[in-house]
């Protein structure tokens, strides 16, 4: 499978629940759940460790992921990641790098054709 890069960098065909979907592993879900619940401080069901990669239309989503604002702004734009968008870096990717900051190195690895 070729790399799958979100619109916010985070790149989906390494992420654990993207990972655990593909290959319905339960055992997979569920550590990713108890994982994402502490780190996020939240309850985070084993059922909610479902997707597809944010970049389809009709794949199935992580819950946030249905309603990422940077997601939400890449789709309108039609932009393949933002990346690729003439707006780049915006105020809301600005926000994210400063919590996810390999998101940010991967945005600039693609805008540098690497």
């Amino acid at each position: 499978m070729d790399k799958m890069v979100a619109y916010c960098g985070i790149v989906c065909s390494e992420c654990p629940t993207f990972l655990a979907t593909r290959e319905d592993d339960d055992t997979a879900r569920e550590k990713v759940a108890a994982q994402w619940s502490e780190l996020f401080k939240t309850d985070i069901q084993v059922g909610d460790i479902n997707c597809e990669g944010c970049l389809p239309d009709n794949g199935r989503l992580f819950n946030y992921c249905a309603v990422c604002g940077i997601r939400n702004c890449g789709r309108e734009k039609g932009v393949e990641n933002c990346a690729h968008c003439v707006d780049y870096p915006c105020e809301r990717l600005n926000e994210w790098f400063a919590q996810v900051p390999e998101a940010k190195a991967t945005l600039e690895q693609i805008r540098s054709g690497g």
